[in-house]
């Protein structure tokens, strides 16, 4: 033992050893500190914290499995105000109608958006827009954009989504695959709605030149920023793997394309195409006299383009998966254009679609069911106050309204868990408001349970777009097809492990023709 010298035992563990040593007993301490600092030191004018073992980590996996199913659990547990961690930020959940009107009607002073999703949206849309430059610019890009979004412009678009979809049934694999008169197939939704519905966006929206690249590798490019906007990159921006990079030089080469079509229509001067590209060469001018600059417009062509695709994608495949299990609220469709129409079935209007109240009611249904986004989250810039409680939400924290909660309500609706269009044709009976039991129909306030489209100042400026393309699109199926799921399938559950919430695979219908040999030909 006298030969040992000091420290020498050390010599006998590998070093390797003592760092894993060093590292577990790290960890089990910080999960210790972290269960006693939840148990003891509980602060009473703080919202109930969810409990969870790990620091920093925080419910990460439970609340991104099943949103819906974490916060009903934590409500039954705390009510309609708790937090939870997620990832090292610190989220305050606001339930309910009065929920979304706390975080979504909030002053600008208190909570802002754009510190919430600055990270995520910025390389993806680019520099200078959405959440990339102040409030008041934002609120002026949306209204530039709203300006192209009118009547006269739906008129418009409803032919030219029609002529849209016969093309892509003609050339798709999915549908007809070239053979005009193929009777019957198996078409795979989410690869087909995200097509159509990009298809159908670019052109309505931006005109023949933009999408004419989508027939090249434009489509790609957008795929890549897709896959760069996600959970992930919401909690790390800048996560140096090749979806990252991706995005990265996707975002530059789909800004620089936008970038070459400005530049073709300055120099022929030709603004003549109703679209949202040339609403904002002719008027984006913010009320400082600031006029955006070209790279600007190009940047929020992205995020324009992005949000007419990205919701009606998995609102258009949800309402149709729905349809192929309730063949007689299809069947019902059919009939509805039929009366509105003629038994000619001529081409759709702009009158038709606004005169067809159940197929409006199913879009309105498909989105209670599934609204697009389940998390919408502000950062607090002030110390909050909860009304009604003694809570208050620290600066830099982050509150949270979950719209779709309320939706699936029973309170609020009626077996909130069955698809059922008619419901809305009888709101008054359906949607109660009020805790008094005062029945009313639902409103776009913030205090609405009904809030798809979102609330206060970032409600989305796309709603009316959305119905006249989802209408368009689900009236030439209806009108086109008979579908169903394939045997022993159900309507599959939501994936949530997107930003958007979409149907989990498989999400195949299988579709016959009707009347083969006397439709119109689809070109």
């Amino acid at each position: 033992m006298a030969m040992l010298s000091r420290g020498s035992f050390v010599d006998f563990v590998p070093s390797g050893h003592i760092v894993l040593a060093g590292l577990a007993a790290f960890i089990v301490v910080s999960i210790v500190l972290n269960v006693l600092s939840q148990i003891l030191f509980r602060d009473p004018n703080r919202p109930p914290v969810v409990f969870h073992w790990i620091p920093v980590f925080g419910s990460a996996v439970s609340y991104g499995m099943d949103p819906y199913k974490f916060f009903e659990e934590n409500r039954k547990k705390f009510g309609d105000v708790y937090t939870f961690v997620l990832l090292g930020r610190t989220m305050t959940v606001a339930l309910g109608p009065q929920g979304n009107d706390f975080v979504l009607n909030a002053k600008l002073s208190d909570v802002s958006a754009e510190d919430a999703y600055h990270d995520l949206t910025t390389p993806v849309f680019g520099n200078g827009v959405i959440y990339d430059c102040p409030n008041h610019r934002l609120m002026e890009q949306k209204k530039f954009a709203k300006s192209a979004l009118t009547v006269p412009a739906f008129r418009t678009y409803v032919p030219i989504i029609i002529e849209e979809v016969r093309k892509y049934w003609l050339k798709s694999p999915q549908f007809f695959g070239g053979n005009p008169n193929r009777a019957s197939a198996n078409a795979h939704l989410m690869t087909a709605m995200p097509e159509l519905t990009i298809f159908t966006a670019s052109r309505t929206l931006q005109g023949k030149d933009i999408r004419a690249k989508f027939d090249e590798s434009f489509a790609d490019l957008y795929h890549d920023l897709d896959r760069g906007f996600t959970p992930l990159h919401f909690v790390f921006p800048h996560i140096p793997i090749p979806a990252t990079f991706r995005r990265n030089a996707a975002q530059k080469k789909v800004s620089d394309t936008y970038m070459a079509v400005i530049r073709d229509r300055r120099q022929r001067s030709d603004f003549s195409e109703f679209d949202v590209i040339n609403t904002f060469l002719k008027e984006a001018i913010y009320k400082d006299g600031v006029r955006m600059t070209d790279r600007e417009i190009a940047n929020m062509q992205i995020g324009i383009l992005m949000g007419g695709q990205h919701t009606s994608a998995a609102t258009s495949t949800w309402a149709l998966l729905h349809l192929a299990a309730d063949t007689e609220l299809r069947e019902a469709l059919y009939r509805e254009q039929i009366e509105v129409c003629g038994e000619d079935l001529p081409d759709l209007t702009y009158e038709n679609l606004q005169n067809m109240p159940l197929l409006n009611y199913t879009i309105r249904e498909t989105l209670r069911m599934h609204p697009p986004l389940h998390s919408l989250m502000r950062r607090v810039r002030s110390d909050l106050a909860i009304e009604g409680t003694r809570y208050v939400v620290p600066k830099g924290h982050y509150v949270l309204a979950a719209p779709g909660v309320p939706m699936i309500d029973s309170k609020y609706f009626k077996e909130p868990a069955t698809f059922r269009p008619s419901r809305w044709a009888e709101a008054k009976n359906e949607i109660n408001l009020e805790d008094s039991g005062e029945v009313t129909t639902v409103s776009k306030g913030a205090k609405s349970p009904y809030l798809p489209f979102g609330a206060g100042r970032h409600r989305c400026v796309g709603e009316q777009f959305a119905y006249v393309q989802l209408g368009t699109i689900l009236a030439m199926f209806v009108r086109e097809f008979t579908w169903t799921l394939p045997d022993g399938s159900g309507v599959p559950k939501p994936d949530y492990s997107s930003m958007v919430t979409l149907p989990s695979e498989p999400t195949n219908i299988i579709w016959t023709r009707r009347k083969v040999g006397e439709k119109k030909p689809v070109v």
